[in-house]
């Protein structure tokens, strides 16, 4: 029999993340590559899903959200961005970020259609527009006084006729940037002057270090009504196995992503949607201690992975460490990922496989930092053998 997947989806295989991830087990290395901790979130919370098992909520919730989610995430959007979205309309349950994205672009691009988005990208991004039929054109971030960002004339000349929407991924994996006001400012003059939608990825919007503030797209002037702004529970509240996540839009948008979504997964665990309520009500202390204690596991793999050789690029946020390797004498990352376990058993992502432009990301490889401190110290001390 011919291969029976469909053509479009042929390049994707299996993701990266899944093959490395079976490669650290197969040789027992530390896995730095797939961004979860190996700590829980916070125990009220645990406990919230918990007790919501135990007293009968297993039944299906309603396909937008339950309520007390829905409004527990317009009480956020609220409180910490000035921005108002009524949860009855404007707010939408996900199975994680990653639907509410497939969900998005599924419903808001036709075939033909063009997605921008800046590379390196996550590789979900590329399999969606994919399945829409659509075609991504990627815009290249490229390290500059330190950080990653991009060419505003890069960004104007990428948009043509058929540019339907702008996918936004702040703070931004895998390089580790946050985008400056001021870069955001270019993305929204972009929209409004070629009437494109911004669809904003912005999972890691609590994780920023050094004082760097997230921006969200949509509180710029003239964004909040072109904007369909994601975000989840998993990376905040360290329990990325709970898939619980949301769109919030204009009604339009909203429901465009909702007739969408109901046909992909219908709803979402209404335990984890409880739980998940009253994290951001009641656990955004515990959220700022783990700020504070990612900031200082990312100094301490930074500060490893430059005494073991590496050229170390700074993130201002999100669970990632972006290295060049041409320092260690290697030049290709994907190479080196699936030799590093047999050179120092330690596993780690090449980023050349994050850009439709693999040749500019081919001497970078992405470490996690969101571990144990004593699983850092382990993992820098084998990578010391590269030296």
């Amino acid at each position: 029999m011919s291969d029976p997947l469909v053509s479009r989806m042929r390049r994707f295989g299996t993701t990266i993340f899944a093959e490395m991830s079976a490669l650290a087990v197969r040789t027992g290395s530390i896995n730095l590559g797939q961004g979860f901790p190996d700590t829980d979130g916070p125990a009220s919370m645990l406990d919230r899903a918990v007790e919501a098992i135990r007293s009968g909520v297993n039944q299906y919730p309603p396909g937008p959200g339950l309520p007390q989610l829905r409004q527990a995430v317009s009480e956020h959007r609220r409180l910490h961005y000035g921005l108002d979205y009524d949860p009855d309309g404007e707010v939408l349950v996900t199975v994680g970020a990653t639907e509410a994205i497939a969900a998005t672009v599924l419903a808001l691009c036709e075939q033909g259609d063009e997605v921008i988005a800046f590379e390196p990208y996550y590789d979900s991004y590329a399999a969606s527009i994919a399945l829409a039929g659509a075609r991504l054109a990627a815009v290249t971030l490229r390290p500059k006084e330190g950080r990653f960002t991009f060419d505003p004339d890069e960004l104007r000349a990428a948009v043509t006729p058929r540019t339907r929407a702008i996918l936004v991924n702040s703070p931004h994996n895998p390089t580790g940037t946050v985008f400056t006001r001021e870069e955001l400012a270019v993305i929204a003059e972009v929209c409004q002057e070629r009437d494109l939608i911004a669809i904003t990825d912005e999972v890691y919007e609590h994780l920023t270090f050094d004082g760097v503030a997230h921006v969200p797209l949509a509180t710029l002037p003239g964004m909040r009504e072109r904007t369909v702004m994601i975000s989840s529970a998993g990376k905040t509240f360290s329990v990325t196995g709970w898939k619980t996540g949301w769109v919030c839009a204009p009604p339009e948008l909203t429901r465009a992503a909702q007739t969408v979504k109901q046909f992909l997964t219908f709803t979402v665990g209404g335990p984890w949607q409880l739980a998940v309520a009253h994290g951001l009500r009641e656990e955004l202390g515990w959220v700022a201690e783990l700020r504070a204690a990612l900031q200082s596991k990312r100094d301490r793999l930074m500060s490893g992975l430059s005494g073991a050789g590496f050229e170390v690029l700074k993130p201002s946020g999100t669970y990632f460490v972006q290295t060049d390797i041409r320092p260690l004498g290697f030049t290709d990352g994907l190479e080196l990922t699936r030799r590093l376990p047999e050179l120092a058993g330690v596993v780690a992502i090449p980023t050349q496989v994050f850009y439709d432009h693999p040749e500019r990301g081919r001497h970078f490889v992405r470490f996690a930092f969101c571990k144990k401190d004593e699983v850092i110290d382990e993992a820098v001390t084998r990578l010391k053998r590269l030296g």
